[in-house]
């Protein structure tokens, strides 16, 4: 390979390991559509609304799991916080829809718009993001009565 070749190649690997690793560290927060009441979860609940243990909000509203496609940073902490591999996450659910403790797996968006779209509209919906695509109008809530960037904010 040619010396340019090689230093171009080497510098976009480079790049993109930095922005990897700068993804990796930021914080996730958890947003549910603004008309929903919660304010905070308890880390043990995000993981039961998470693995489908709980169906519904305080007053009856079905929740809606929204969730990244494999591979991105708001899913590995997901995983991470589930304590599964992404093969086991897509075991479980299938094995939850089968056995009918689950009417669908939980929707899978590709994109931070999508998110923000659908836990938008979607009454009862509940997904992450990045902190740092927080936009004006979602409704963030407390894990554990932190908001991200507070110390001890659980959800890297």
């Amino acid at each position: 390979m040619p010396r340019t070749l090689t230093a171009i190649v080497i510098f976009l690997c480079a790049a993109s390991l930095a922005s990897i690793a700068q993804s990796q560290g930021s914080e996730i927060a958890v947003i549910v559509n603004p008309n929903n009441s919660v304010s905070n979860l308890s880390m043990a609940d995000l993981k039961k609304i998470f693995a489908g243990e709980k169906h519904a909000w305080p007053g009856g509203v079905p929740i809606k799991l929204v969730v990244r496609t494999p591979g991105c940073h708001e899913r590995l902490v997901l995983l991470r916080m589930l304590g599964m591999t992404e093969s086991e996450y897509k075991q479980y659910w299938t094995a939850q829809v089968i056995r009918g403790e689950a009417d669908a797996e939980p929707m899978a968006a590709p994109s931070f718009g999508m998110v923000k779209e659908v836990v938008g509209e979607l009454k009862g919906a509940i997904g992450f993001v990045d902190v740092q695509d927080i936009k004006p109008g979602m409704k963030v809530i407390k894990v554990d009565g932190r908001m991200p960037g507070e110390a001890g904010y659980p959800l890297h």
